[in-house]
């Protein structure tokens, strides 16, 4: 990360409160010690000796990273890893501080530059959640991995097309197979010889729903991605679709999440 400017006092303070809330006091102590940030406030409450710890780090080396660096190892996603609504809630009031600093903690558990709300209902639209922007869906963690800056940026056309591309390349990274589109699908949910399969390939019934789910994935490369990419922006009229077309990929993904790798490999 660059180095970052100090970050306002108010901005130190409401991220001192938003972890002072969320994590126990043994938590704090082990990211501090981890961090290397010592805590000799005195002070027993556990977003007070967040907020001295922070603003003395930024005193000393005028500078935001280890705040950030401190964000980043408390929110780090593995942490969640059984709660990721729980960590999309958490990141969303998180953002909502930074987007006013012009930064962004993506759904990576990264944080990045960003151009700066200036006010403070602009930061909250700009980071509504998924499921606030598409009324209640649940949007699969490996959707947001790939598009949260766009979504943020209400930018539905690149939030699809980036989306339906982390699709393939998940579907890469679990294979192995560096190949793309139907060529990729082919080969990776095969009948004779495949490399991943959604069930035990065992019945009739079995063997249909691997075809479908191959059929689908396929339906989604030539109905979604291969369109976007290759239609101008402004003659795209997806944001009313854009919902059906995340939801789709998420449902791509959950499905994926429970596929296992055949002796085929």
């Amino acid at each position: 990360m660059s180095n970052v400017p100090p970050l306002t006092e108010g901005a130190i303070e409401a991220i001192a409160k938003l972890i002072g809330d969320n994590a126990t006091g043994s938590d704090i102590d082990r990211v501090l010690a981890d961090r290397g940030l010592v805590d000799d406030s005195g002070l027993s409450t556990k977003w007070k000796r967040l907020h001295s710890v922070f603003l003395r780090s930024q005193k000393t080396y005028h500078s935001a990273n280890q705040v950030l660096d401190f964000v980043q190892a408390y929110f780090t996603p593995a942490r969640f890893v059984r709660r990721p609504l729980e960590f999309e809630t958490l990141r969303q009031e998180l953002n909502t501080i930074l987007v006013l600093c012009g930064l962004e903690f993506g759904a990576d558990g990264q944080v990045r530059e960003l151009e700066s709300a200036r006010t403070l209902d602009e930061a909250q639209r700009r980071v509504r959640t998924i499921r606030a922007k598409f009324q209640g869906r649940a949007i699969h963690p490996e959707v947001l991995k790939y598009c949260s800056a766009e979504l943020m940026q209400d930018n539905y056309f690149h939030a699809v097309f980036e989306a339906t591309k982390g699709l393939a390349q998940r579907i890469r990274d679990m294979s192995g197979v560096q190949s793309d589109g139907v060529a990729l699908i082919d080969r990776v949910f095969s009948i004779d010889r495949p490399l991943l399969a959604i069930n035990a390939l065992r019945t009739e019934t079995e063997i249909t729903q691997h075809k479908g789910f191959a059929a689908l994935l396929k339906g989604c490369f030539a109905a979604v991605r291969n369109p976007l990419a290759h239609e101008p922006k402004i003659l795209w009229d997806g944001e009313d679709d854009a919902a059906d077309y995340l939801s789709l990929v998420s449902l791509l993904h959950r499905k994926l999440d429970n596929a296992v790798r055949t002796p085929f490999n």
